[in-house]
């Protein structure tokens, strides 16, 4: 083809634009070529980025994890590729490899208030002073992610409930556990416990989120809004 006639994605039609469409359609309506494409950012003056990687896919056989065993240099051999793009490829992959060899323990199911106690334990361990942590659950109660919400002094932890419920939608998740410590020892929830719960099972609600428990911590053990017949 001739190179007056090549385009840069740039003068593509706006769908066929690798990070466009992904924003457009998702990321599984893109091709390995164009995923590619959006790490490297751009080709050389004969090819575009996409049909760039497209070459470079065919050459390793369209083989992902035959790509991933490329080296720096190896990768750019390539016109069109630097030092800053192959290190921005040779990452990516390495995150996809690392990904696969993530077990499954690695995201328990929190479907109990003994399992969320041994799962957060260790952050509560003798402080001094509050902390708010979520726990943000998938299908089977399976772990997603925790996201510390707020800290406080010693009888008090400031809760946005908008950033709580937020942070659920942006994980997808399904159900959330609530979770704080009390420093003076003390597994009684506070009446601003017991109406902070009750404010966030009811918004939670509205987004179809289950409120699956409100874990107490202390030094030595902790309280549960479940296992008390609270929720």
């Amino acid at each position: 083809m001739d190179n007056l006639l090549r385009v840069t994605i740039k003068a593509w039609a706006e769908a066929d634009r690798p990070r466009e469409k992904l924003l457009e359609r998702g990321r599984r309506a893109l091709s390995d070529a164009e995923l590619l494409a959006i790490l490297i950012g751009s080709g050389s003056r004969d090819e575009s980025a996409v049909e760039l990687c497209r070459r470079i896919l065919h050459d390793r056989g369209n083989d992902l994890n035959d790509l991933s065993r490329l080296s720096v240099a190896e990768l750019c051999r390539y016109k069109g590729i630097g030092e800053a793009k192959a290190i921005s490829i040779v990452a990516a992959l390495e995150l996809g490899r690392r990904r696969k060899e993530q077990k499954a323990e690695e995201r328990p199911v929190l479907n109990s208030s003994q399992r969320v106690y041994d799962h957060l334990e260790h952050v509560y361990r003798d402080l001094p002073y509050e902390e708010f942590w979520v726990l943000y659950l998938g299908g089977g109660c399976r772990f997603i992610a925790k996201q510390l919400i707020g800290k406080g002094g010693n009888d008090f932890t400031p809760v946005d409930i908008k950033q709580v419920l937020r942070l659920a939608l942006e994980y997808r998740a399904t159900g959330i556990v609530l979770t704080h410590n009390h420093p003076s020892g003390s597994l009684k929830p506070s009446t601003m416990d017991m109406q902070l719960t009750k404010k966030l099972t009811e918004a939670a609600m509205l987004f179809d989120l289950s409120i699956n428990d409100h874990v107490i911590f202390t030094n030595a053990g902790y309280y549960s809004f479940r296992d008390s017949g609270l929720l």
